[in-house]
């Protein structure tokens, strides 16, 4: 992606204080690790990528809110967002694993923790480990309506987390189905999640705003990678004006009924907007 980049440890430190700078006070991390397996041991790894980089953010900037992102995608050798039995992903142990992560993600000083895998019953085994362990006050950014999309190809590609078999169906949203979105983000309330989560964004606003009605919520859409990425190309092919387009389309986000919004240009949008 145009102008995205992934960071090390140390420039990581220097991003943070330009987003700093610039008025943003949260991140969400993600981590790719040098190392992938099968069972994604990268993921709640103690001493693993993300759990390295929040310490060091929360030294170095203990005043910048930091999420992170509770997958198992960019860890697995084959790139799917869970533990694979015969060739299927097995919810269960998928769960178990995920809420390991985020229990390590928060010993690391993490301010939230965001699962993005879709699988059934994550948040309230996420919520009930967090509590068991000591965390209560962590909250959940839960991916309620995470729909299977083209979308996600450019962050798939940067992260190395194509699935090598199949697809993600399975697992994420049919997006023709809006309904199930709704659905989706009362289990998730009910199961413990503090904000809900739409992604992608500007493809679903009438997702956005039923959700936001239905459940009244704090609720967060994710312009995500090939969002961004179609605005840059069209910018930078001069068949559009990137500033007013990409303002418009934030816009569009928030009137929709997102209270949080999620994206790659968030620190464009905000040197504009200064």
């Amino acid at each position: 992606m145009p102008g995205v980049r992934r960071f090390s440890i140390s420039e990581l430190l220097n991003e943070a204080e330009e987003v700093l700078e610039a008025g943003i006070r949260a991140a969400l991390l993600f981590g790719v690790p040098a190392e992938k397996d099968e069972t994604a041991s990268g993921a709640y790894d103690d001493e693993g990528i993300v759990q390295l980089a929040v310490r060091a953010l929360k030294e170095a900037h203990p005043d910048l809110v930091l999420i992170t992102d509770v997958c198992l995608c960019e860890y697995t050798s084959h790139g799917h967002c869970g533990f694979v039995r015969d060739g299927e992903v097995d919810n269960d142990i998928t769960v178990e694993l995920l809420a390991k992560t985020a229990i390590s993600h928060a010993q690391a000083g993490a301010d939230a923790v965001a699962p993005s895998d879709m699988m059934d019953g994550r948040v309230g085994a996420i919520r009930h480990q967090l509590d068991e362990e000591g965390h209560p006050g962590v909250p959940i950014v839960a991916y309620s309506a995470k729909y299977a999309s083209p979308l996600y190809g450019p962050f798939r590609d940067a992260a190395e987390s194509t699935p090598e078999f199949g697809d993600r169906r399975g697992y994420q949203m049919d997006p023709a189905n809006a309904a199930e979105a709704v659905r989706e983000a009362k289990l998730d309330l009910e199961e413990g999640a503090d904000m809900l989560m739409v992604k992608p964004a500007l493809p679903y606003l009438d997702v956005i705003r039923r959700v936001k009605e239905e459940t009244g919520a704090p609720l967060a859409a994710y312009q995500v990678s090939g969002e961004y990425s179609m605005l840059k190309a069209a910018a930078q092919n001069g068949w559009i004006d990137e500033r007013a387009a990409v303002l418009e389309a934030l816009t569009a986000i928030r009137r929709a009924g997102a209270d949080v919004v999620i994206s790659y240009y968030a620190k464009e949008a905000a040197g504009w907007l200064a």
